[in-house]
């Protein structure tokens, strides 16, 4: 199946492994709450038991240094995309709002970006991803 839009989520490659899966799980979680229409059926096995609604389409997931991730946001926003990001100093917080006040305490020029997700039109996700390697 062929979508009309993409999810494309990118790490910075030099992070832990437990900060590259917390950063993947927070950002396509604010996909989910920003585009609620990506959100599929729920499952349900042959024993009828029930389980919640996954993101009904693919999400890529791509590696990327700090400078590719700046570019990267910086190619979103001149294309009116609004991703989703997270920040090295998110790993010292313990909530929702410390994690908002520590974006806000940066100017968007010195945030020290660790992940971006993205949604749009897939030619429009391509131009920003351009360069970039899938996460190895």
């Amino acid at each position: 199946m062929q979508f009309d839009t993409k999810i494309a989520v990118m790490i910075r490659t030099d992070l832990q492994a437990w900060q590259k899966l917390n950063v993947a799980a927070f950002l396509t979680s604010g996909i989910a709450a920003a585009f609620p229409e990506c959100i599929g059926e729920p499952y349900e096995d042959a024993s009828s038991t029930k389980y919640l609604s996954l993101i009904g389409q693919p999400i890529l997931i791509y590696g990327a240094d700090g400078p590719a991730l700046s570019r990267a946001l910086d190619r979103a926003l001149s294309r009116n995309v609004k991703p989703a990001v997270y920040t090295e100093d998110m790993f010292k917080t313990t909530h929702d709002a410390a994690n908002r006040e520590a974006v806000r305490a940066v100017v968007r020029n010195d945030l020290n970006l660790v992940g971006l997700a993205i949604r749009a039109e897939r030619k429009v996700v391509d131009k920003i991803v351009d360069g970039l390697k899938f996460h190895s």
